[in-house]
């Protein structure tokens, strides 16, 4: 009789092992199935800037997130093309919502281009810089506007820059 209740808890023992392990693989699976991944651009203006001085850039925002991983690039051209600087950051993602993301970005590394940097790169290069070294981390929330996956179309708005960008879903 008491090998007979060995042997029953020791069933139940490893079928709760394989229950657990079995939520587990479907739980990893089901967080690093979360993906999402867009190329964004705009054009940028800074009117603060005499009119004949109106410095005009474009950026590019490369977008991947993966499971609790993100990675967000940001790239500045001027308008022959050429490289005015880019800032590479990448964190976790903290809250998923309804078309919206918020990022909590642990690390950057900006790189240099030609030139004068855009004002947009100097604000978000600012206030990252400010964040990362005060608190160790900077919040950024990504918002999804208008969503077309049928011809892979997003518009997306990066805050704190406030910047409104059209995207390609990436696949």
């Amino acid at each position: 009789m008491a090998k007979s209740r060995y042997w029953n808890w020791a069933v139940n023992l490893a079928l709760l092992l394989l229950l657990l392990i079995a939520v587990f693989k479907i739980n990893q699976l089901h967080q690093n199935s979360q993906q999402l991944m867009l190329n964004c651009s705009s054009e940028l203006y800074d009117r603060r800037l005499a009119q004949s001085e109106d410095a005009e850039h474009y950026l590019v925002v490369d977008l991947q997130i993966k499971g609790a991983n993100a990675v967000v690039n940001y790239r500045y051209f001027d308008l022959d093309g050429s490289a005015a600087g880019s800032i590479l950051m990448d964190g976790d993602v903290e809250r998923l919502a309804d078309k919206q993301y918020q990022v909590s970005i642990n690390h950057k590394q900006e790189l240099p281009g030609k030139g004068q940097y855009p004002a947009h790169l100097q604000y978000v290069s600012y206030i990252s810089n400010l964040n990362l070294n005060r608190d160790g981390n900077h919040l950024m929330s990504l918002e999804i506007l208008d969503v077309d996956a049928s011809k892979d179309y997003a518009v997306v708005r990066f805050q704190p820059s406030n910047t409104v960008c059209g995207c390609r879903l990436m696949h």
